[in-house]
């Protein structure tokens, strides 16, 4: 009888664990799938992630943001972009191997898109003014706004 008993328990004890390793397993695979559309979200610049955060309300973007970009007939065009909270922006810009050594300034007011993932520096025109706001980086954009790849596209990131 005691046998039986236990027999009994036994089995009722290993139905229970499977039956939450099931539950466990496919939580763990639904959390893997949110997560896996949040990162695609921070990668692709239009998409919203499923929570509603994005660069604009999620991250600490205020601040100041340098790099070397590289320049066409120069050794690198050095950069630094200030952006405040109150959404303006400085910009100084140094090329650098030139015999010329001007630092280059501009001010201004910048806009997020509707996404809250690109800003746009207001008032540039003749240089490339869109960037995507990553944590602690900033993603310059081509000259029509779309995202830089090849083999330079790591030249392109402005860090804080």
């Amino acid at each position: 009888m005691k046998r039986q008993i236990l027999a009994i328990a036994i089995t009722g004890c290993t139905l229970w664990g499977c039956g939450n390793s099931n539950k466990s397993e496919k939580l763990n695979a639904d959390s893997l799938s949110k997560d896996s559309l949040t990162m695609g979200a921070v990668k692709t610049d239009t998409a919203k992630t499923a929570d509603g955060h994005n660069s604009m309300n999620s991250l600490d973007w205020d601040g100041t943001y340098k790099g070397v970009v590289p320049c066409a007939d120069c050794e690198g065009i050095e950069t630094t972009i200030v952006l405040g909270k109150d959404l303006t922006y400085n910009v100084k810009t140094k090329y650098l191997g030139k015999s010329d050594t001007k630092v280059y300034e501009e001010k201004g007011k910048f806009t997020w898109d509707k996404a809250g993932q690109v800003i746009t520096l207001d008032g540039i025109k003749d240089a490339p003014n869109k960037y995507f706001v990553g944590e602690n980086q900033l993603f310059q954009r081509d000259m029509e706004g779309k995202e830089i790849t090849g083999a330079l596209a790591d030249h392109y990131i402005l860090k804080k």
